[in-house]
């Protein structure tokens, strides 16, 4: 009996019968874009994957001689004392980076969301336009330039307010650290709200909502997810600044809520010791790796802990 036609199976991917695959220019270039942007991401990962296993390695060498009780409990750092005076108890530079991170964070953070709330609620579109590449070209101010302008222009200036502190204080450099970590937390923010649809917006007017209301209550709740990874970026960038420390804040980490005194904090230290004199096999050079090592461990946790906050209440909207 006839059946009619018969239509065999197509190979998953081949062309259809009398059809040929032609490989355009515009074909090729993508091809090469695609191989260009997985190059660019294994480079990415084996980097990374570079630094954690120089850290474990060369940190491994320093704990084999301190134990980890030493130099996580101790108070008394100076592992560049000589002989018996040196001690490895890195409490006081870690104490000083969270509070120097602090005090950056208690100034960037309502300044920084403000901005970003200005431009992206209240702002016309001509007055962003003007401010916005403004706000983004004061976090490309080199660093070097922040911290000579703390320690020559802003030192002064708390100094001839009546504030009695040393040349090289905590105070400035946390200040300064939090201006410089601004931009950063004003930009992201205001992209993640400008993101927000229009419609959420209007829905809240229509129901008699006032513009603070609406801000506050719908725009910023939508833009969460956006915003702590706005927090999260300035937050990382505050704990491994370097060069506004060193200038402006000192060499000397300590166990102290006054910030009238010099502070140090963790990348500054590795800064000073990577440009000093110490011997490259000695105990007190491979305190970089050490206190890298942990820098890098809490820098980890940190963006792991906003992960996972972001997707907890990430809302997404259709």
């Amino acid at each position: 009996m006839d059946r009619g036609p018969q239509h065999t199976a197509r190979p998953s991917g081949s062309a259809p019968p009398g059809l040929t695959r032609v490989r355009t220019p515009r074909s090729a270039g993508e091809q090469v874009i695609k191989v260009l942007l997985a190059g660019a991401a294994v480079l990415s990962v084996l980097t990374t994957m570079g630094i954690v296993v120089t850290l474990i390695t060369e940190a491994s060498k320093f704990f084999g001689e301190i134990p980890f009780g030493d130099f996580f409990l101790g108070t008394d750092w100076a592992p560049l004392a000589g002989g018996d005076s040196q001690s490895f108890g890195v409490v006081p530079l870690l104490w000083s980076t969270l509070y120097l991170t602090l005090i950056a964070l208690l100034v960037a953070i309502p300044l920084g969301l403000g901005v970003g709330i200005y431009l992206a609620e209240y702002a016309s579109p001509r007055v962003r336009k003007v401010f916005k590449p403004i706000v983004e070209l004061l976090a490309g101010i080199p660093t070097i330039v922040f911290g000579y302008f703390a320690l020559t222009f802003f030192t002064p200036l708390l100094a001839d307010v009546g504030i009695d502190l040393q040349v090289f204080n905590g105070l400035s450099g946390g200040i300064i650290l939090g201006i410089l970590v601004l931009p950063t937390i004003a930009s992201v923010s205001e992209d993640a709200m400008s993101a927000v649809p229009q419609s959420l917006r209007e829905g809240a007017f229509g129901l008699g909502a006032a513009k603070w209301q609406v801000v506050v209550r719908v725009v910023f709740p939508a833009a969460l997810s956006g915003i702590v990874a706005a927090l999260v970026l300035g937050a990382s960038r505050a704990i491994g600044e370097t060069v506004v420390i060193l200038v402006a804040s000192g060499n000397n980490p300590n166990l102290t809520f006054d910030l009238t005194v010099a502070h140090q904090n963790m990348a500054a230290f590795i800064a000073n010791v990577a440009r000093s004199d110490v011997s490259a096999g000695s105990v007190a050079y491979a305190t970089i790796f050490a206190v890298g090592t942990t820098l890098f461990v809490m820098t980890f946790l940190l963006n792991l802990v906003a992960i996972r906050f972001v997707r907890k209440y990430r809302q997404v909207y259709e």
